[in-house]
């Protein structure tokens, strides 16, 4: 018997799983089973469990309701999501743009990422976001597609980098004018169990955050989730 991953020969017995014996590679540390069963779930059951993600649900939660290996789940989200665009084409081009960040992390904690997020102000849904940290180079991609928009107004709270870009006349600092936007932000949080406050669950990448950045804006906007390969 040899690795899947390196080939090694240096293989070890690693317990059981559902009545079924695993091993472990001595030389890489992957742990495989001797054979795979050749599963092939239904459309149906796809979309279930991608609209139980998109609806608050972790990976593990929806395992324990489904009986559906977590990383199974974990592949259709990353393929359903790499099919999408950043985001959904905007329906009219704002007149007034408000804009922010959401602060969130990957791995732990002390790695500390934010979502910059671009919405119209008299409408709901994010029209174009950005992940990386809180400085100007996260936000300038960012801006570049906010500037061809041409608002009249640009909606946003202190933070020191908006002024770099954005010209006096035309910037409006208010927590007053910001609800659409962190409306727009506490409802990723709502949906996205990654982004909860409190929660154990958690990206530990951030591709993945991204995927599922594409697969929640798409869920909301059209109420449909496109079916992973």
């Amino acid at each position: 018997m040899k690795c899947p991953k390196c080939n090694a020969t240096e293989i070890s017995k690693n317990g059981h799983r559902k009545g079924r014996q695993c091993y472990k590679c001595k030389h890489c540390g992957r742990q495989f089973l001797d054979h795979y069963r050749p599963w092939q779930y239904s459309n149906d059951v796809k979309q279930l469990c991608l609209k139980m993600y998109l609806n608050g649900m972790g990976l593990r939660g929806i395992e324990r309701v489904t009986e559906i290996h977590h990383t199974t789940i974990l592949h259709w989200v990353r393929e359903a999501g790499l099919s999408l665009p950043e985001a959904p084409e905007p329906e009219e081009i704002p007149e007034v743009t408000a804009l922010d960040e959401l602060q969130t992390f990957v791995g732990n904690k002390q790695n500390k990422l934010w979502i910059w997020t671009a919405v119209n102000h008299k409408q709901t849904g994010i029209l174009a976001w950005r992940i990386g940290d809180r400085s100007a180079e996260t936000f300038k991609p960012l801006w570049w597609i906010v500037k061809g928009w041409q608002s009249f107004f640009y909606v946003t709270d202190g933070w020191s980098v908006y002024p770099m870009f954005i010209q006096d006349g035309d910037h409006i600092v208010s927590k007053i004018y910001m609800t659409r936007v962190e409306g727009e932000n506490t409802r990723l949080r709502h949906y996205l169990a990654r982004l909860h406050r409190k929660t154990l669950c958690y990206s530990k990448s951030v591709e993945m955050l991204k995927c599922s950045l594409r697969l929640l804006l798409h869920y909301l906007k059209y109420r449909t989730v496109p079916l992973p390969a």
